[in-house]
């Protein structure tokens, strides 16, 4: 299933989620800029290396660019290709504005943050010996869909569905859209062999994170398990009839003169 959008509107512009995806592009396109040679050096030196962090290995000198534990942050904004970076990108625009909407914008920057450590810490201690870095927001952006799953379960989903030749868009509520993406993690994760090069764990231990801390972070006024938020309704201005004493006698109808309330 792949989302496209939900029918969740917001009181505020989601304006960390449109930074944070712009973020993610500009570096995504210095990236590009560097050439593949390059490209690559700076995925081993920004990126979240396992064995680096917890298993006591050193990079070379010439990549150490940050000490190791400044890669839980340097990690979340590099990507490994456009897919990569689209599919991430996807996500977040389509849930991470209602999040950020019940957190405030500060309060969403420090969990955002909070859910791609915690994703890449677990993904280091599943694996502390591997030397293959980690990168991508996908992390962070899991907190932010465990997030929503408490925020907005029954809120509605448009999901494109493929069907071999066939696609099909149809809503569905978010507890399915979002559950069904956190059992596939759970699931990839059981069968993974290392073979895709998939964070897993990264994906689970970001969406538990965002669950945990929403609560904790969230404002006061927003409730948990909400159908959606609804539309602020158009203000409406009543015009009331003139009294008699507002009125000159004989003057025509369209040029009698108003109250101060009308």
């Amino acid at each position: 299933m792949i989302p496209i959008n939900d029918d969740n509107p917001t009181e505020r512009p989601a304006i960390v989620t449109v930074a944070l995806i712009a973020s993610c592009v500009l570096v995504y396109l210095w990236q590009m800029s560097l050439g593949e040679r390059e490209g690559q050096r700076v995925i081993y030196a920004l990126g979240m290396i396992p064995a680096v962090l917890l298993d006591g290995q050193r990079l070379h000198p010439a990549l150490a660019l940050v000490d190791p534990w400044v890669t839980l942050f340097s990690s979340m904004f590099l990507h490994g290709g456009l897919l990569h970076l689209g599919g991430n990108m996807l996500y977040l625009w389509i849930f991470g504005n209602n999040v950020e909407d019940a957190l405030g914008r500060v309060r969403f920057i420090l969990f955002y943050l909070a859910c791609g450590v915690a994703a890449a810490l677990l993904q280091a201690i599943v694996d502390p010996a591997s030397e293959i870095p980690m990168v991508g927001a996908s992390g962070a952006i899991s907190g932010v869909l465990g997030a929503y799953l408490l925020l907005f379960p029954r809120a509605n989903v448009l999901v494109l569905i493929p069907l071999g030749w066939f696609t099909q868009l149809r809503p569905l509520p978010a507890v399915f859209v979002l559950g069904f993406y956190f059992v596939l993690q759970l699931i990839s994760a059981a069968l993974d062999t290392g073979e895709a090069g998939v964070a897993f764990y990264a994906h689970i231990g970001g969406f538990v994170a965002g669950m945990v801390l929403l609560p904790l972070m969230k404002r006061r006024a927003v409730p948990l398990f909400s159908q959606r938020r609804q539309p602020p309704r158009p203000a409406i201005r009543i015009r009331r009839r003139l009294r008699p004493w507002e009125q000159k006698p004989g003057q025509p109808p369209e040029n009698r003169r108003r109250g101060p309330w009308d």
